[in-house]
């Protein structure tokens, strides 16, 4: 059996993965090698890579994708294998093949496993074969009423993309072409097929190792239901809620569907679960998954290491695997607001800090005061948490998420935190339909929060800052006046002064007048709701509030504010970033944007106008649309791409647009006017065309 010890790996990705693939380098001293586009200069995994080779260009297209890039990047940088992550070229076989045919060697399964698995429906008809259950297939021609709902899927891709879910029979015309379209933008390949779409299922798959010696392991089971746009958010192992029988049919399901392609590495067996309890295969991802720091949690494993280990043409540590002990989940902290479309945000993180503790493992792509852009998917970090029992694990994590500071962008961190709360989450009543269900609760403005409250502690800290920045400016002009008078009147007033007649000085902070009350007004982010704080400065220089019941001050700094709430004492630390002032409190966290005291006129647009939710580019816009013509109320009229997704810009009544600021192929910043729609009764909409936003 060949054996090639890897001293040198490239890693072919960014971000967490290639961070975390490092670490496991770290400790088998190996030298990791990073690729990085323009984007990424001074990205984290370049930071803590050994050697970094650019990739020239932003793109993933251009960049990450290249596969010609990357392996002359391992030749150039000496390297002797190539780890290719999750996403991008992971489970391309042909550049599997190019690392092999370059003299390198692939931390990955074998290409024909690789081809095998890289279309849906060839997968589906493999397993059939392996005895592997199975959804019926669905032929989108002929299908009719009663084989609605449909769920359409992109025959060579994943992550949601090119995916649909179809529930009345005018609707799959359209429906086939947008999927079609959007796979073949995402995938090169517009395949899509059809299979009965299953009500309340859940999504649990299989983490499966194989090594070239005939041992396959299946180690254990994940429930990953709770998802957005069809992607993962929060993921558990094991999968709860699952008797034995099923458990043991799903893992030797997965180890069939291993063993029918000749598996070799770390791969993932998906699969859906009925609300009855029957199992069906959907597919296998030949590379390491997202989620894998949870089986790694309940097995003690580094599944890196074993990949390495594989690779090298070991066989793994035993013929059965380790017996799993205890609970663990993970949630995907992303930079986006769940509350307006899941839009993917971007900018400064200022802060990125989260609490260290025994059962707690931080997996991230960034560190406070990195940028995230917008070429790349808005995830910022994995937060896992283990314990012994399902509940100590999800209180465990739920808590860490609500003490994070996490500055920047609007993250989905408190629909994290209530996710993790919520009643059915709590009970496993777990299923794919949870957001969709949920979500509006899970976004509203939330009880317990006490934005006022933070609002306050927000404007003592500001107080205190200001009168202390007065008090040292003062300090200086008093030791200016100090030495101007000692040189006005000469050496001799020096000596007067050394020999004990000194020259009358001010100094202090403090002016003794009393301050007459302040207001301060704030928005909160990114809810728009506005506060207003009144507090007053009193001769002890100490701010307090005003008109604010029941609320005492016990200290306040430029940074920390501590006060007594109706007789309970809360902790408020507090950073300013520009007008953005970031209140962290020991049971939540806001974001206020400081407001001037006068509105100014021009910061308003006209009314009916369409800004960019965030930088991208127009991809397209709707069939016909020009200044002058019709449309309705909650019509699309431009995509724009941002982040790896495809968002709608819709008309926000009905009228006539006015002005048409966008085209296809425009680079667009946040806000920037896109069209303008005057509202008023509309005669003949604007068509539509098919596609519609990725997910």
């Amino acid at each position: 059996m060949r054996s090639d010890v890897i001293h040198t790996l490239l890693v072919a990705n960014r971000g967490e993965i290639a961070c975390r693939i490092f670490r496991t380098c770290r400790d088998l001293g190996i030298t990791s090698v990073a690729v990085y586009s323009d984007a990424d200069a001074d990205a984290l995994h370049v930071r803590e890579a050994d050697l970094a080779v650019r990739l020239p260009g932003a793109a993933p297209a251009d960049t990450y994708l290249r596969g010609d890039l990357v392996v002359a990047a391992a030749r150039a940088a000496g390297a002797d294998a190539v780890h290719p992550g999750y996403g991008f070229l992971s489970e391309n076989a042909a550049f599997a093949a190019a690392v092999q045919d370059a003299g390198l060697v692939w931390v990955g399964p074998p290409v024909k496993a690789i081809e095998l698995m890289a279309s849906k429906t060839r997968a589906k008809e493999l397993m059939a074969g392996a005895g592997v259950p199975l959804l019926a297939p669905v032929d989108p021609a002929t299908a009719g009423p009663d084989d609605l709902p449909l769920l359409l899927k992109a025959a060579a891709g994943g992550g949601g993309r090119g995916m649909r879910i179809v529930r009345e029979p005018d609707a799959l015309p359209g429906e086939l072409l947008a999927a079609a379209a959007e796979a073949a933008s995402a995938f090169g390949d517009g395949e899509v097929f059809a299979e009965p779409y299953v009500e309340r299922g859940r999504h649990v798959e299989v983490q499966v190792m194989a090594d070239a010696h005939g041992t396959v392991w299946a180690l254990g089971t994940r429930d990953c239901s709770l998802q957005r746009r069809h992607q993962k958010v929060i993921e558990e192992a094991p999968a709860p809620g699952l008797d034995n029988g099923l458990r043991t049919r799903l893992h030797e399901a997965a180890v069939a569907a291993a063993r029918a392609v000749d598996y070799r590495g770390a791969g993932t067996v998906e699969f859906l679960v009925s609300a009855e309890g029957r199992p069906y295969f959907l597919e296998m991802n030949t590379r390491l998954q997202v989620e894998h720091p949870v089986t790694e949690a309940v097995f003690g494993l580094d599944l890196v290491a074993l990949q390495l280990r594989v690779a090298e043409g070991a066989p793994l540590p035993s013929p059965e695997p380790p017996q799993p002990s205890g609970h663990a989940v993970e949630a995907r902290l992303y930079a986006e607001d769940p509350a307006r479309d899941w839009q993917p945000q971007t900018g400064a993180l200022l802060t990125l800090e989260l609490p260290e503790g025994p059962g707690l493992r931080l997996d991230t792509g960034y560190t406070g005061g990195d940028t995230i852009g917008v070429h790349y998917d808005p995830m910022i970090a994995k937060v896992i948490a283990r314990a012994p029992t399902r509940t100590e694990a999800v209180r465990l994590l739920a808590r860490a998420l609500e003490r994070a500071r996490v500055h920047g962008p609007v993250t989905n961190r408190d629909l994290l935190v209530r996710s993790l709360r919520h009643p059915d989450f709590a009970a496993a009543r777990l299923d794919t339909g949870f957001y969709d269900r949920h979500l509006a609760d899970l976004t509203a403005p939330g009880a317990g929060r006490d934005p006022a409250t933070a609002a306050l502690a927000a404007t003592l800290a500001e107080a205190v800052r200001n009168t202390q920045a007065a008090g040292g400016a003062e300090a200086v002009r008093n030791t200016e006046a100090v030495r101007g008078a000692e040189a006005a009147r000469g050496a001799e007033a020096v000596r007067g002064a050394s020999a004990g007649s000194p020259v009358p000085a001010r100094f202090g902070a403090w002016r003794n007048v009393t301050s007459q009350p302040q207001r301060k007004r704030y928005r909160s982010e990114p809810d728009g709701t506005e506060h207003e704080v009144a507090y007053r400065t009193p001769r002890t220089g100490i701010p307090e509030p005003h008109e604010t019941p029941g609320t005492r001050v016990l200290t306040a700094t430029p940074d920390r504010v501590t006060l007594e709430v109706d007789g309970v004492t809360r902790n408020f630390a507090i950073t300013a970033h520009a007008d953005r002032v970031h209140v962290d409190a020991t049971d939540a966290a806001y974001t206020f944007t400081a407001l001037p005291r006068f509105t100014d006129p021009a910061a308003h647009t006209a009314p009916g106008s369409l800004l960019a939710p965030m930088p991208g580019t127009v991809v397209r816009i709707a069939e016909g649309l020009a200044a002058g013509v019709t449309v309705e109320a909650g019509q699309p009229l431009i995509w724009l791409e941002a982040m790896k997704m495809e968002h709608r810009i819709l008309a926000p009544a009905s009228g006539t647009l006015t002005a048409l600021h966008a085209a296809p192929g425009h680079q667009v910043e946040v806000g920037a006017l896109l069209a303008v729609v005057q509202e008023g009764p509309a005669a003949t909409p604007v068509p539509v065309p098919v596609p519609e936003e990725t997910a």
